[in-house]
């Protein structure tokens, strides 16, 4: 018979009472972020400064077009930049949603705290989350929140711990029932280690347990050494990590991005790179595409997207936004066609290209299809590992992307997208 005392140590045991309520989106589950069934989820794709530039929405289709399965969304909270609305938020999430991809909601007024006098502390990147509650409710399986980006500047006396406790269970307690992101100190670095030697306590902090981190790899991680011992002392306790910011150059020193992407392959994390385009024209380094065009990519937009495990190479789109045609036959098991490019274009046509999927029947097909946002239009199908489409538009931007299709009918995940747009006719 069990007494009251027996009931209440049941509840109040650590781990049991956040056990008994399923989680309905993603979650982190053995150090690892996952959808709600179980899926595992790399997240791959880029940092958009919406913050800075609030009406290019065509980027998400952009972003989307390069590959991603994901874009981190910079927002202002009203203290040291324009604060973000409720309804730009919304109008956000439908973009993501539309344009199927995870959508990672960044507080960005934080970063470098205690050095740079505009930031803002950590609470009250909280109390801007606790305005949008109602906003981001029922969208925990594709929108994670980053509490609070680069939440302090350099050195080793900072209260991280505390404070990002202490923002986790304010969230919890409010009804937020998203994963949560955070950020390392020393400007999203770690260059103190604070975040890596503590992470199990903030961790411990959460309620659910759905709390991941988020490393910025910048000057200080300038060797592979350096970029493959801070991700292992994550991989190897089991504790959710992913890179939220990195690139090519920096004015703080040259990161080893060909390490930081070989190493988040080789150990399934996440990446995302920074950032889509607009940064300060001393800064330009940064873009990957020039002037917000998709189609002018620049030399880190050329390394990030289509180099050694870049974006393009095997990221896989969130089964959420797969659901749809998971009843017209998809085989999640099989690797989507890679290496789709378009060629040839033409004001009425253009070439597409992609890998043949080794077959050793010969029954594989290929079925290629335009792309509208969440829709998809049956384009033709064929045998072979490219394809001339005709009878297009002068001055017209077609999407596409390719399922391979196996003998007994079953389909691949989704290829990454391509764009073409096609010159006017003469």
């Amino acid at each position: 018979m069990l007494t009251v005392a027996t009931l209440l140590a049941a509840l109040l045991t650590p781990g049991r009472a956040h056990a008994a309520e399923p989680h309905i989106g993603i979650q982190v589950r053995d150090g690892r972020l996952v959808e709600a069934n179980g899926s595992d989820l790399v997240l791959r794709g880029v940092n958009h400064d919406f913050m800075w530039y609030p009406d290019h929405n065509s980027s998400f289709a952009a972003i989307k077009a390069a590959g991603a399965n994901a874009v981190r969304v910079t927002l202002g909270i009203g203290h040291q930049f324009r604060r973000a609305p409720a309804r730009e938020v919304a109008t956000v999430v439908e973009l993501c949603q539309r344009n199927r991809l995870i959508c990672i909601f960044d507080a960005h007024d934080t970063a470098g705290f205690g050095q740079d006098k505009k930031a803002a502390p950590m609470s009250e990147a909280v109390q801007f989350w606790l305005s949008l509650r109602d906003t981001l409710a029922g969208h925990e399986d594709n929108v994670l929140v980053n509490i609070a980006d680069e939440p302090f500047a350099n050195g080793t006396t900072w209260p991280w711990v505390q404070q990002t406790s202490d923002a986790i269970r304010r969230l919890r307690a409010a009804g937020f029932k998203h994963t949560l992101l955070v950020d390392g100190p020393g400007w999203g670095q770690d260059e103190s280690f604070i975040m890596r030697d503590n992470a199990e306590r903030v961790l411990a902090a959460d309620p659910t347990g759905n709390t991941a981190f988020d490393i910025h790899m910048y000057g200080m991680f300038d060797t592979a050494p350096k970029v493959s011992g801070y991700l292992t002392s994550f991989t190897e306790r089991h504790l959710p990590i992913l890179i939220g910011e990195f690139s090519s150059q920096h004015q703080w020193g040259k990161p080893d991005e060909d390490a930081i992407m070989a190493t988040a392959q080789a150990q399934h994390l996440g990446y995302l790179g920074w950032s889509w385009s607009g940064n300060d024209k001393q800064f330009s380094y940064l873009d990957l595409v020039n002037n917000f065009d998709r189609n002018s990519r620049t030399a880190w937009g050329r390394r990030f997207i289509n180099g050694p495990n870049g974006l393009d190479s095997d990221t896989r789109e969130a089964t959420v936004f797969r659901n749809t045609v998971a009843a017209a036959g998809v085989d999640p098991k099989s690797r989507a066609p890679r290496g789709l490019t378009v060629t040839d274009v033409t004001p009425t046509s253009v070439r597409l290209t992609w890998q043949r999927r080794p077959d050793r029947i010969g029954g594989t097909t290929y079925l290629v299809v335009a792309v509208n946002g969440a829709a998809e239009t049956r384009v033709v199908t064929t045998n072979r590992a490219e394809v001339t489409l005709k009878g297009l538009k002068g001055s017209t931007e077609y999407t596409y992307a390719v399922y391979a299709r196996s003998l007994l009918g079953k389909r691949s995940p989704r290829s990454a997208m391509v764009a073409a747009v096609t010159p006017p006719a003469r």
